[in-house]
């Protein structure tokens, strides 16, 4: 991933910089399609972190660039206005992030990490994984870059066919609705393996019938989003799931006031707790939903039903096949981990919020780095010049590892008292530590996750949806037999931990495979740029890491509940600061080269 072309780069690579390659009239614009990556999508790890996983393919333009440019001198106030559109969706997607997470915490200190907590959690994947298969991969990579092409090229601006595309998604979604309903205890047997002192499947199942309708409100909602961001309309999108988790926080307190708890044996229908919870849950999808309808009216579209077919949609007929494809291999790494977590309890709520800790610097500032990146790298393929394509990937790669790698060691030795300071209020408290372990094993594959992503979009930007999902495939081939091998070779209190080490390792495995396939495709990537770094950032990490736990355990000696919460906030506020300080200090002393820009711009800011 170097700056400059290797020697001896494959065969496929360009020395000389070629005529940008003609447009397929089928193909929507690249600036267009770009609208789009704002759509959250499955991932296929965890269903209900919306990470971007799923296939956004990059069809850049031969003209984009100049059509930027252009857009640049005849538009000053509309690139302030796209600058503040950033700055304020930036702004709801932390805040999103930060009241997901809240949500979840604040089930396990009212549920626990048991049983209850496995059996909602199963239940409410489900509709975000249907709701994938339906609607999410096809609406991203291929609905939405026809809407644009519609609004361009049609003369009532696209109006006919988004409301043919709502009153089609409408169907779709609400027959697989009801479809899914029906088929609850079936969707149950497949995710839950039977057993005593599992996951309860009656709960499951009650809970699935609560929770399923919201994969129609899920569909439409990201539809309304996409019509909406493709009328560069940025708010009410990133604002609407900041709306969803705020109902179910609120949920989640009238699910506290109410006396006692869950009956399991046997399930009641009608019991309050199970009616608020699932009843309340579904309503913040609806609401997710219903926020941007108002933005819809004002933005010009009129709802109305309209039947018919698109021609234009039958363009993206293979796309669409390897889309979904990417969808099912995803479910099937899915359903292998919820059948072997829900077969001890209290693993896959273990699993699911180790996860969900792992994906929050990721989320916040890795795939904010990813946005960056990603339209430098979809010119560079649009002109076939490989070596600035390599050139983006490296940095991409190594700002990637400046952050998240020290993040990963600081979860790695402060795993356990993340945990502890977290969830160990209420009923959480019982598997607080566990979940802190599945922390401290599974951080190794934060930098491997981001990377992998970061590959992927390599081959988006070159217009090849195939090989993402070839490559998902082989991280699935071998995810599956090693999550079954856990229960055989590890305790049973051990499992989760097994399960949380091996989806990590999957994007080990992940990275090595797509650099070995990036390097078939465009030659010999130059790593050595990206090699030094993480060296570099790897031994200021460790340093950083070990002074830091050092410290902790100093204040563990002094302290009077040396495995409290108290304890455990101290050592992680006291620790986390010597080790960003100590780690910056190494990295100065590196001279890590990463860092000159930001050291440029502190200069600058204290002279003035």
């Amino acid at each position: 991933m170097g700056h400059a072309q290797a020697p001896g780069a494959g065969p496929n690579v360009r020395r000389d910089r070629p005529a940008p390659p003609r447009r397929d009239p089928g193909a929507a614009r690249g600036p267009d399609l770009d609208r789009t990556r704002a759509i959250p999508m499955l991932d296929p790890v965890d269903p209900e972190q919306t990470t971007q996983m799923s296939p956004v393919p990059s069809v850049p333009d031969e003209d984009a660039e100049t059509t930027a440019q252009q857009a640049a001198v005849e538009s000053k106030p509309a690139g302030k206005s796209l600058l503040k559109a950033s700055g304020m969706m930036a702004i709801a997607t932390l805040i999103s992030r930060i009241t997901g997470f809240l949500w979840k915490a604040m089930l396990v200190w009212v549920v626990g990490l048991g049983l209850i907590n496995d059996s909602f959690t199963v239940a409410n994947n489900l509709p975000t994984i249907i709701t994938e298969l339906l609607l999410g991969g096809v609406l991203t990579s291929i609905v939405v870059p026809v809407l644009v092409r519609a609004q361009k090229e049609d003369s009532d601006g696209g109006l006919a066919y988004t409301q043919r595309l709502v009153t089609l998604a409408t169907v779709i979604l609400g027959v697989g609705t009801l479809l899914s309903i029906i088929a609850a205890p079936l969707l149950t047997a497949v995710y839950v393996s039977g057993g005593d002192g599992q996951a309860n499947r009656a709960l499951v199942t009650a809970f699935a019938y609560l929770l399923l309708p919201q994969i129609l409100f899920y569909g439409l909602s990201a539809l309304l989003m996409a019509i909406l961001q493709s009328k560069q309309v940025f708010g009410p999108p990133a604002w609407a799931p900041v709306v969803n988790n705020l109902v179910i926080i609120g949920t989640i307190l009238v699910y506290w006031m109410i006396p006692g708890e869950i009956v399991v044996d046997p399930v009641r229908m009608t019991d309050a707790h199970l009616l608020t919870l699932g009843l309340g849950v579904t309503l913040g999808v609806v609401a997710q939903a219903a926020i941007l309808i108002p933005a819809l009216r004002r933005s010009g579209f009129r709802p109305a039903w309209r039947w018919g077919w698109d021609k234009r949609l039958s363009e993206f007929g293979g796309l669409a096949a390897w889309v979904i494809g990417y969808a099912l291999v995803g479910m099937l790494g899915v359903i292998a981990l919820t059948r072997v977590a829900t077969a001890f309890p209290g693993s896959l709520a273990i699993y699911q919020n180790a996860w969900l800790l792992l994906q929050l610097p990721y989320g916040v500032i890795g795939f904010s780095i990813m946005t960056a990146v990603l339209p430098r790298m979809s010119r560079a393929a649009a002109d076939e010049d490989y070596d600035r394509l390599k050139a983006d990937l490296s940095l991409g790669a190594r700002l990637c590892t400046l952050i998240l790698l020290p993040l990963s060691v600081l979860m790695t030795v402060f795993g356990t008292q993340i945990g502890v300071a977290l969830f160990s209020l209420g009923e959480g408290a019982g598997g607080a530590t566990r979940l802190g372990q599945a922390l401290v094993v599974s951080s190794f594959g934060l930098l491997p996750y981001a990377i992998t992503m970061l590959q992927l979009r390599v081959f988006y930007a070159m217009k090849d949806s195939r090989t993402p999902t070839l490559i998902l495939a082989i991280m699935t081939a071998v995810k599956v037999p090693l999550l079954y091998l856990c229960p055989v070779l590890l305790d049973d209190d051990q499992v989760v931990l097994g399960i949380t080490f091996v989806n990590s390792f999957t994007f080990v495995v992940g990275w090595i495979v797509g650099e070995v396939w990036l390097r078939h495709r465009i030659g010999k990537l130059g790593n050595k740029a990206l090699m030094v770094t993480i060296g570099k950032a790897a031994m200021a990490s460790i340093w950083g890491g070990g002074l830091a736990l050092l410290a902790a355990q100093g204040i563990s000696m002094v302290m009077p509940q040396a495995d409290g919460a108290g304890t455990a906030w101290v050592q992680l506020i006291a620790g986390s600061a010597l080790l960003a300080v100590v780690t910056l200090g190494f990295m100065l002393l590196l001279k890590v080269r990463e860092l000159d820009p930001v050291l440029g711009r502190v200069k600058r800011m204290i002279r003035r």
